[in-house]
């Protein structure tokens, strides 16, 4: 995964920025590779890119690292952290998040909130990250203890439809 990650820096260009470029905000070494790609695009595309390339990383209970895992609320902090962006550590938390979205409304890099494993209990337990263009089916990514066990994207099927608790915005506007 290092060696890859390094490779991304090098293709991308990230140790060549001058200073007070990409390298002096506090972005992450892992997505500075992505996020000063030479293709200009909105923040959501880089976190959403950056997301992707952890896909396969396993799924382990309260871990929020890719060297041993994440559970789903940890692979969203750690993907937002390394924007600088700060979102809670467990999904329950954003319970009383002040950025609601409608579902028929939500876009790129917005996050959905669902139940547990068991949707007859409606309380905050699993959350995944909007990775669908406007138009395509919605699709999210998420590190899951289900079928794929790790982060994968999956459709939002009717499964997911049943635990749809809500939605909210945390990337900011640009």
């Amino acid at each position: 995964m290092k060696f890859l990650l390094i490779k991304g820096m090098l293709i991308s260009g990230a140790f060549l920025l001058p200073p007070g470029s990409f390298a002096d905000t506090g972005i992450s070494a892992s997505a500075q590779a992505i996020a000063g790609s030479p293709v200009p695009g909105p923040l959501q595309d880089k976190i959403i890119d950056f997301a992707r390339s952890l896909t396969g990383t396993r799924y382990k209970y309260a871990s929020s690292s890719p060297n041993t895992g994440f559970d789903c609320s940890g692979f969203i902090n750690y993907v937002f952290r390394q924007f600088n962006i700060s979102v809670p550590r467990n999904s329950a938390a954003f319970d009383g998040a002040d950025q609601p979205v409608e579902l028929d409304n939500v876009r790129r890099g917005d996050l959905i909130l669902f139940t547990g494993a068991n949707p007859g209990i409606r309380k905050i337990g699993h959350i995944g990250m909007v990775v669908s263009e406007p138009g395509e089916p919605l699709r999210i990514i998420h590190s899951t203890s289900g079928k794929a066990y790790g982060v994968s994207e999956t459709a939002m099927n009717d499964t997911y439809r049943r635990r749809y608790m809500k939605a909210v915005r945390v990337i900011p506007s640009s």
